[in-house]
């Protein structure tokens, strides 16, 4: 088990922010950051979960975007663990690309019980 885990990815059009809706500009969204930075998280967590009926889901984000980043570049997100208390996961997240640091942030993770989350969403509407 590590503390640390990155995910890499190359921008593509649909992570673009005019193509997400979050701008009008053709450079990496910032909701595409976030997805990044999450996945990297929910993977170490997933990791540290001993439990296969257990997964985390994301309860709060919270991220500084502060540069931009264009078509086909590759961008690497890095989640590392900071604190585990009970079900909640906390971490510190970070994304760059070739010329460095592109964002930053915290990021809050709880576990629960896979089927019987799934079954309540399932069941919202009823």
């Amino acid at each position: 088990m590590t503390d640390t885990l990155s995910k890499t990815l190359t921008v593509t059009e649909a992570q673009l922010a005019c193509a997400m809706g979050s701008g009008s500009l053709r450079v990496l969204a910032t909701p595409a950051v976030v997805a990044l930075m999450e996945n990297a998280a929910a993977a170490l967590a997933d990791e540290i979960l001993a439990d296969c009926s257990l997964t985390t889901v994301g309860t709060a984000i919270a991220i500084e975007h502060t540069s931009p980043t264009p078509l086909g570049a590759d961008i690497t997100a890095t989640a590392t663990l900071t604190a585990q208390e009970g079900r909640l996961f906390h971490f510190d997240v970070t994304a760059s690309d070739a010329k460095g640091e592109i964002a930053k942030g915290t990021h809050t993770r709880v576990s629960v019980k896979a089927e019987k989350f799934q079954e309540k969403a399932n069941g919202k509407f009823e």
